[in-house]
């Protein structure tokens, strides 16, 4: 991260992955606070995800193209999985459902967020943000993988309880944009 001032986010590099789930919305609002406290924004996001929000909302909040394929080929080709990580000071997963979470424990490459989430280990802080559904939230395996993950410093916030899409009042809802972006000028000062 370039330069010392008050706001640890201004110069910063984030790349902000979006996954598969409802709470892509809220992905939207924390794409557009993060770029409007001065970070450089690039966003990468799943098949599933452009099924709830397209990546013309995220291009033009970020001012920047988005990522959907490992395949996608810019004016200058580079591996996306190993550029995109390299240049970021931060990696957010947001929301991170079950199945990103699952991927990230063992390593699962199969797509281009979780290519990004495996070529970060040593590149960048990560920071997710959980969401969905209570039962999918306190399922053991989801339950051992969270652990795994934050013992190999990945660093998780929330998820927060409240009403879920699926009808159902419980812990499960994404962490609000504000609450992450906090979080994320927290750990940006400390790097």
């Amino acid at each position: 991260m370039t330069g010392e001032n008050n706001n640890s986010l201004e110069n910063a590099e984030v790349l902000l992955c979006v996954t598969g789930g409802i709470a892509c919305y809220k992905s939207a609002d924390l794409a557009s606070k993060l770029s409007r406290s001065g970070a450089g924004v690039t966003v990468a996001m799943t098949d599933a995800a452009g099924r709830f929000i397209t990546p013309l909302t995220f291009g033009t909040l970020t001012g920047r193209e988005v990522y959907t394929s490992l395949w996608q080929e810019g004016e200058n080709y580079q591996p996306q999985h190993l550029s995109l990580t390299e240049r970021a000071d931060l990696m957010i997963v947001a929301p991170a459902t079950a199945d990103i979470i699952a991927k990230m424990t063992v390593g699962i490459a199969d797509d281009l967020v979780s290519a990004l989430a495996l070529s970060a280990w040593e590149a960048c802080e990560i920071l997710i943000a959980p969401a969905m559904n209570t039962r999918m939230w306190l399922a053991h395996p989801t339950r051992d993988n969270v652990q795994k993950l934050t013992e190999r410093g990945v660093h998780i916030i929330g998820p927060n309880e409240g009403r879920l899409a699926c009808g159902t009042t419980g812990i499960g809802r994404m962490a609000e944009p504000d609450e992450i972006l906090a979080a994320a000028e927290m750990l940006l000062k400390k790097s």
